[in-house]
Formats: structure tokens, sequence, C-alpha cells
């Protein structure tokens, strides 16, 4: 029966890391992490650690499936990253100066309501319009944007991807697939980089369930990341929304259960 209930738990867990993952660049912590606390009792530390290296992998082939159709913006999203570690840095070292605070529920709700936004409000800004901003606004962007995700991510510890899919599409006017693509690609990266830290600092976790996770992580994103670069704009919005939605809506509850 442990066994099974390990199966059914990281396959859905990895389902809906794997899907936030291919469709928006969502980090696979938001939703391992609550999943394996919540139904498998894992210590939120390991949890995290487990959730970080899944995402390496499924952001990773995520990447490449957005790259190989020409959906990432590689130089900007090379900029966007240094600056994304640099100030992650800067926030957690900060966050360790004041209270405890409980805002880690934030990046769970604005993941709702960016779903929403997604399904209501369609992104539909072409490549064309993109490649009009000059590349020198481009990368005073692109370092901005990093400033302001690594600190907000390294103060509240977690919204890295949500973050960055709101900035790349609402404040530097990128393209869905192209924002997406970008996202996943400075993901890969940030992932690897956490994951690193979690398992130097603490202990490894259970192989099963680690492996587990990884292998339907990176499943669900591969299916997730051909689907979305073959949608038209449109479907792809409301794709995103919804997936957003559904997985907002199940961690919420599983923050209730704790």
């Amino acid at each position: 029966m442990e066994l099974l209930l390990i199966i059914i738990v990281t396959f859905f867990a990895g389902m809906g890391a794997g899907l936030g993952t291919g469709f928006a660049g969502m980090s696979a912590a938001a939703v391992i992490t609550p999943m394996l606390v919540t139904f498998l009792g894992i210590e939120p530390y390991t949890a995290v650690g487990i959730a970080l290296s899944s995402d390496v992998l499924a952001s990773a082939v995520s990447a490449y499936t957005y790259g190989k159709n020409k959906n990432i913006d590689i130089k900007n999203g090379l900029i966007m990253m240094f600056s994304v570690l640099v100030f992650t840095i800067v926030g957690s070292y900060i966050s360790s100066l004041v209270p405890s605070t409980t805002m880690g529920g934030f990046s769970v709700f604005m993941t709702f309501l960016l779903g929403i936004k997604f399904i209501l409000k369609p992104v539909m800004t072409t490549k064309e319009a993109m490649k009009s901003v000059s590349a020198k606004k481009r990368i005073v962007q692109s370092i901005i944007s990093g400033v302001v995700i690594g600190f907000i991510c390294g103060f509240v510890g977690a919204g890295g991807g949500m973050m960055m899919l709101l900035i790349l599409t609402s404040v530097l006017g990128y393209e869905l697939k192209t924002a997406v693509g970008t996202s996943v690609f400075i993901m890969t990266f940030t992932a690897l980089t956490g994951a690193v830290s979690h398992f130097a600092i603490g202990e490894l976790p259970d192989l099963l369930i680690w492996i587990l996770c990884i292998v339907f992580t990176l499943v669900w994103a591969r299916i997730a990341a051909v689907f979305a670069n073959k949608a038209a704009p449109k479907t792809l919005n409301r794709a995103t929304g919804v997936v957003l939605v559904v997985l907002g809506a199940v961690i919420m509850t599983f923050s209730l259960l704790k």
C-alpha cells in the first residue's frame, strides 16, 4: 500500500509540475513540495530539494523543445539569469534579517490570478512586435527585470517561474511562446543551482521518490512543451490559463490540509 501511495502521489505531483513547466515555465517546487509534504510526510527542506532536481531536467527538455522551434531569447535570457541569480542571494540574505513572513502563499495566489489573466486577456504579441524593441533597451530591461525577480524570489522563497512569465509577457512585451521558452531556459540553471546547494547542505532523499518525481515531471513537461509549440496563440493562452488556475487552486487546497 505504501508503494502504491508513493507511485500515485509522485505521478500526480510530476504531472502537475510537468504541465506547469512545459506550458508556463512554472517551478516544479510549487506543485511537488506541498504534495510530498502533505501526503508522504517528507520534511519540507528535502521536498524542495526533490522538486528543484525534478525541475532541472523538466526545464531543460522544455527549453530544448522551445529552442528547436525558435521560441527562446537566449542572449537576453542569459543576461536576466545572471541578474536573477545574484539578486536571489541578496534577497535571501535580507530575508534572513527580518522577521519570518508568510509571503510564500503569494506565489500560489499569483499562479491562480495569472491563469485567469491568460484566459480572459490572452497575450497576442507577435515576434515582429518583439523585434521592434531596440537591442540596448532590451538588455537594460532584462537586467532590471532580473534584479526584481531575483530579489523577490530570494526574499519570498518562491515564485520565480511565475514572476518571470508575468514580467516577460506584461512588462517586456514578449510573445507567449518565447516568454515561456526563455523562462524554462533560465529555470534550468536556477533549479540546478538550487538543487545542488540543497543536497550539499542537507541529506539525499528517498531514492525511489526522487527518481519517480524526476521521471514523471520530465515526461509531462515534454508532452506539454510539444503541445504548446504546435498550438495557436489563443489556444495556448487558454490552455496555459486553465493549467495555472487548476494548479493554483489545488496547491491552495493542499496548503489548507497541512
